[in-house]
């Protein structure tokens, strides 16, 4: 079910707890999308070499205007600065991956919460969940339009996937439906909580512990200053080798997810990733992102072109992913 360097293990997902050595060596390549149509065959190749042998990329040229990415964080900081007791009101519905939660998520690599809060908006699934016009004005028209905005753009990654895999061009994109009730991409917004004066400096902290995608492809949307996102490729996992992911309001981070590492028969692989806490001399405050992950609909077989897996529903798999790392084994 999963690549060779098998992401299923709880145990796996443990040994990257540790700190690790950081290198700047590796390079995290910047596609420009400009003019895509025109240059499809150039951004295709450039995709898939920089997906292949790093899993991870950032996309310039996306076509997202910066003063709605820059709308949509004043939106994200709105929400999260509401009393606790209204975003009560919209709490997380697990089974749906939407509402709102706050130190719930933990990660089997470090075994504690990671240090945020999140809204989850899971298009099918957002009845009583939206705050209210009194509470947040425009907020659900704002966050509605950057979602299909998000899922524009991973579309077109995907397309270009899709090419290269010898698979029709909109294979991916069928698979995600924005009007099928079985529409499962999620955009999350994520409050990152400022580090206590108290701990700051004390070494092996994590606002989010390593951890894979279960998505196709995940796009993250981060804030000039506001850094701690750093991958670790499949090749230097065993030696823990991680880089820091310079964050840029203008450009878009991606990374591939489990669901695409099946579905191209391994070609494409998930590599983990963290959030460190910042070091002595580092910015220490809030950290805002916005993370859009688009994973098939629960409806949509998953089977690459090669068959080298049985086929299975993006539901079953979800399904599967959460079982094999949040769950205990005998």
């Amino acid at each position: 079910m999963t690549a060779s360097y098998d992401l299923s293990e709880v145990s796996r997902e443990k040994q990257m707890g540790g700190l690790g050595r950081e290198t700047a060596d590796r390079e995290i390549r910047v596609i420009d999308l400009t003019d895509f149509d025109a240059r499809r065959a150039e951004i295709t190749d450039q995709l898939w070499a920089a997906a292949t042998e790093i899993g991870f990329f950032q996309l310039s040229g996306h076509g997202i205007p910066q003063d709605l990415i820059d709308g949509m964080f004043g939106a994200t900081a709105d929400f999260f600065a509401l009393p606790e007791d209204v975003k009560g009101q919209y709490p997380l519905v697990k089974k749906d991956n939407a509402g709102w939660e706050s130190l719930s998520q933990v990660r089997p690599s470090i075994g504690v919460p990671d240090q945020k809060e999140s809204y989850q908006v899971t298009r099918p699934h957002m009845d009583q969940l939206w705050p209210s016009e009194s509470e947040l004005a425009g907020f659900r028209a704002r966050v509605l339009d950057f979602e299909h905005r998000a899922w524009a753009v991973a579309m077109r990654v995907l397309s270009c996937f899709a090419d290269r895999l010898g698979l029709a061009r909109e294979h991916f994109t069928a698979a995600h439906d924005p009007e099928s009730p079985n529409y499962q991409s999620a955009l999350r917004l994520l409050h990152y909580f400022a580090v206590p004066e108290e701990l700051r400096g004390v070494p092996g902290r994590w606002r989010a512990g390593a951890h894979t995608d279960f998505d196709c492809l995940t796009l993250l949307f981060q804030r000039d200053g506001q850094g701690g996102l750093q991958v670790c490729p499949g090749k230097e996992m065993e030696e823990q080798e991680w880089t820091s992911i310079t964050p840029s309001s203008s450009l878009i981070t991606c990374n591939i997810g489990d669901m695409l590492t099946r579905w191209s028969d391994d070609l494409l692989p998930s590599n983990f990733h963290r959030v460190r806490s910042p070091g002595e001399g580092e910015y220490q405050g809030e950290r805002y992102s916005i993370a859009y992950f688009a994973q098939a609909d629960r409806d949509a077989i998953i089977q690459g072109p090669a068959g080298k897996y049985p086929p299975v529903t993006a539901a079953d798999f979800l399904t599967q992913r959460v079982r094999a790392n949040y769950q205990p084994r005998g």
